[in-house]
């Protein structure tokens, strides 16, 4: 909550409007988050900016018109002083260390689950308490580990880190899109193991699935990566 007690206002600038849409719908199930709009773009993140009071956002690094990084330079020099969740599939150190100096609070790679966000917006909303004067160094490194998730965020149960990475990086690089036999094939897994991981990411938002007809029996689902080379 922010000091009077409100809803911690986000805004979600993201151009993917499936991912956009998730979100918006996450940031609304965390208590004390309210999400005030959504924007595809820079410039229209910068509209809302100007007419709605913002206290965080959730800010795709990869927008159409602009980098985020220049975003949030460009807001910084125009007055605007709401904080920063970067959501990036980059993994560029550099760009982390330059986001820090322009208000980025923490970064959430993609894809993720809805856990992982709501660990960020929880740990932000204990740092965003913080105020009054500090009564020593304890007091000022507290508010600082508010920050600082002490453990990687849990996949769902029976999901590991290194598959899933395979997993998206096989998908990615499908253009057509995968069934759940095809990806078991291409990365060494089971179909049903497969099947979970495609899942998770279309839960994400970082997948989408589709029925693929023309065959004999019931139709296999088709899964696709909702950003191609991003």
């Amino acid at each position: 909550m922010t000091d009077e007690g409100q809803p911690i206002r986000v805004l979600v600038v993201e151009d993917d409007p499936v991912a956009a849409d998730a979100h918006v719908m996450y940031v609304g199930r965390v208590p004390g988050f309210v999400a005030v709009g959504k924007a595809h773009t820079g410039a229209e993140a910068r509209r809302i900016l100007d007419r709605t009071p913002v206290d965080l956002l959730l800010l795709d690094l990869h927008l159409p018109d602009v980098h985020g990084l220049q975003l949030a330079r460009s807001l910084r020099a125009g007055g605007h002083h709401a904080d920063v969740i970067a959501v990036t599939s980059a993994r560029d150190l550099a760009v982390v260390r330059e986001g820090v100096s322009l208000g980025v609070v923490q970064y959430v790679l993609k894809p993720f689950t809805f856990a992982t966000l709501r660990d960020r917006l929880v740990r932000y909303a204990e740092f965003h308490a913080a105020a009054g004067e500090a009564s020593g160094q304890d007091e000022v490194d507290r508010a600082l580990a508010a920050l600082r998730a002490p453990t990687p965020a849990a996949l769902p149960k029976g999901l590991s880190a290194p598959t899933l990475r395979r997993v998206t990086d096989t998908l990615r690089e499908a253009p057509d899109g995968l069934t759940a036999a095809g990806l078991a094939e291409a990365v060494g897994i089971s179909r049903i193991t497969a099947r979970r991981y495609l899942e998770h990411l279309v839960d994400a938002g970082r997948a989408a699935r589709s029925p693929l007809y023309g065959q004999v029996g019931r139709p296999e689902l088709v899964y696709r990566w909702v950003r191609q080379g991003r």
